[in-house]
Formats: structure tokens, sequence, C-alpha cells
């Protein structure tokens, strides 16, 4: 009987973990909570329509559901989205690992144990998350989560409107399923990407633990000096920079495409959207220990991507409309280097070397 090749995450660790140490939700009522799921679902269903006639994009053959979900419910959904995609990681496992299966399993169970910790730490802080990597047994490709009593916590947080911040929150969702899913080739494309950086990594446990303590030791001292650093930031090759810049690029560009189209919807659609933009521009930046985790996780760098990525669309859409901008879903070829994402004018000489049609 052939032996089960060494697996780099003890998942049910992981998730025996996560569920176990995260926050509970906010108290409400079991009708209250039932309410709650309808009223985001219809907000899905109605920001689809708002983000396809916003940025015109054709999504009328997605097939990808909407799942409202708790706390574990988020878990569950990026365990299974993880497994997807250190699949190059585990088959580089089978045959890196096998000779050593205790401290495969030791390993494992580390691993486990730090994802579990992690994601315990982002569930109560995720309100919404479009999975591009997820297939149901019919085919059907992505699926849309939204994490109902996140929502519910930071819009009584928040004190803004509780229908107005629902919809706002699923106009981001949504578009990130309206690109996916009029822009066939970006799942493959982004998985592509995201399996030769998971490929290239270095399984030597002596050179991980010293590049790790080399991580923390500079960190440590960035903190110290105001740098923005990050383990991300630290821990790779050079070979794994390139394929970093290429996935910081693309993950810029959907997340500020998505804060640009839903703060495109005015006030006669969401009436506080100006009230809700500011108070939530507030809470992303954190505060006290929880921005120093933040920083540690790398996950001021996506706070940047939605800057970054934002500020890149509305320059190319001052210059070049809509129509122009949606140039970058024709391949792969024209999505922006992260070069671009910093200057986007470079993006629109490359794409857009004829005079461009006057805006009104």
């Amino acid at each position: 009987m052939p032996v089960a090749a060494p697996s780099v995450v003890d998942w049910t660790l992981a998730r025996s973990t996560a569920t176990r140490l995260v926050k509970p939700g906010p108290v409400i009522s079991t009708e209250g909570a039932a309410a709650v799921v309808a009223e985001l679902r219809t907000a899905a269903a109605r920001a689809e329509r708002y983000v396809t006639e916003v940025t015109g994009l054709d999504a009328s053959s997605g097939t990808a559901p909407v799942l409202v979900v708790d706390r574990p419910g988020w878990i569950q959904a990026n365990l299974d989205a993880f497994r997807t995609l250190l699949t190059p990681l585990t088959d580089k496992a089978s045959s890196q690992l096998s000779s050593s299966p205790r401290a495969a399993s030791i390993g494992s169970r580390v691993t486990g144990a730090e994802m579990g910790v992690l994601l315990s730490y982002l569930a109560p802080k995720v309100l919404g998350q479009f999975d591009p990597f997820w297939t149901s047994a019919d085919g059907a490709q992505g699926r849309l989560l939204l994490v109902a009593p996140n929502v519910v916590e930071v819009e009584r947080l928040l004190r803004v409107p509780s229908s107005d911040f629902r919809l706002w929150v699923c106009l981001h969702e949504e578009t990130h399923r309206v690109q996916f899913t009029a822009v066939p080739w970006l799942r493959d494309h982004l998985l592509s990407l995201i399996s030769r950086l998971v490929g290239t990594a270095d399984l030597e446990n002596g050179m991980v633990a010293q590049v790790v303590k080399e991580a923390a030791r500079r960190i440590v001292e960035g903190i110290r000096d105001g740098d923005e650093l990050s383990v991300i930031d630290l821990v790779q090759t050079p070979a794994q920079r390139v394929v970093v810049d290429e996935i910081t690029a693309v993950m810029s560009l959907l997340e500020g495409h998505a804060d640009v189209v839903m703060d495109s919807v005015g006030p006669e659609v969401v009436p506080s959207v100006a009230q809700i933009r500011e108070k939530f521009d507030v809470r992303r930046q954190g505060q006290g220990a929880d921005k120093i985790v933040r920083r540690l996780l790398g996950l001021d760098a996506k706070m940047r991507q939605y800057r970054d990525g934002a500020a890149f669309c509305r320059h190319v859409l001052d210059e070049v409309g809509m129509a122009g901008l949606n140039r970058v879903w024709t391949s792969p070829d024209t999505l922006p280097s992260r070069a671009e994402i910093a200057n986007p004018q470079l993006w629109v000489i490359r794409n857009h070397p004829e005079p461009a049609a006057p805006q009104g």
C-alpha cells in the first residue's frame, strides 16, 4: 500500500486552532441574524447590477455563488483555498520530506498551528472576500463570501446606516466577482503566478530558520526606525521578488479597481457613502498593538494595494475613460507592472499610444 506524501500543513490542526482561538461575533438574535443574511444576499444582487453598469464588464455568464458565512465558515473556506494554492509545495514535499517522516510530521503541525493562529486573527476583520480558486462539483468557478457577523460588528462600531453599509461592502466584493467572471483568463493567470512563487519555496528547515531569524531582526529595527517592513518583504529570494512584483501589481489593480467602483456609486444609491468612506478609512489604519501585528504580517502592504491601485485607476480614468481602463483586461500582457502602478502614465503610454479621445 503506497504511503501518502508528507503534508506541508496539518490542515486539521489549522482548523481546530483557528476555530478555538477566534473571537466570538457580536450578540444578535436568531431573527436578527436571519434578517442580516437575507439583506446581504439582496444587497449582493443589487451591487452586481451597479458594478456592471459602472464598469461595462459583462459578467452575465457567471455562476459564482454568494455565500453568507460566519467566522468559522470563513476559516474553512480559506483553508480550502490554501490547499489549492499550496499544491506545488505539497508536490515538492513528497520528494524532499519523505526521507524524514518524523520531521515532516512535526513541521506540518507547527505550520498548521501557525496558520490557525493567523486565520483566527484575520477572521474577525474580513467583511467579504471573493475566492476565485474554488471550483464546485458541477464546474462553477469562484465564490463570494460575505462574513455576516463582521459586517454587523463594523457597522455598529462605525455607527453608520446598516443598509447603506451592507450595500457598500457588497459593491466592493461584487466588483471582484465581476472582474474574474468577465475576464476568464484572470483566474488561471493569478494561480500560475502564485504557483510559481510557492513552487520556489525552500523546504530546508535550517535555511528557513535562518531567513526567519534575519527577518525578525530587521523587522524590529524597521519598527524602531519607522520603516514599513514585513515578513513578506524580507523572506523572498531575488527570483521570488520578480514574481511577487507581478502578483503585487495584479492585486493592486484588483483592489484599487474595486475601491474606485464602490466609491463611484453616489448618494442616490448609498446615501451615506461619504460618511462611510471617511470612517472606514480610519478603521483600516489600525491602532496600537493591532497596527504592529498588521505590519509584521504584511497587512499594511494590503492597505498600500488599495491606495496605489485606486490612484492608478483614477489616473487612467482621467486620461482615457472607463473603456480605456478596461484595456487592462485584454490579456496578461496588458496588465500593469508594479512600476506602472506607481507611475500610471507609463501604462497609458504603453497601451494607448493613440491620442486619447476628449473626455466629457
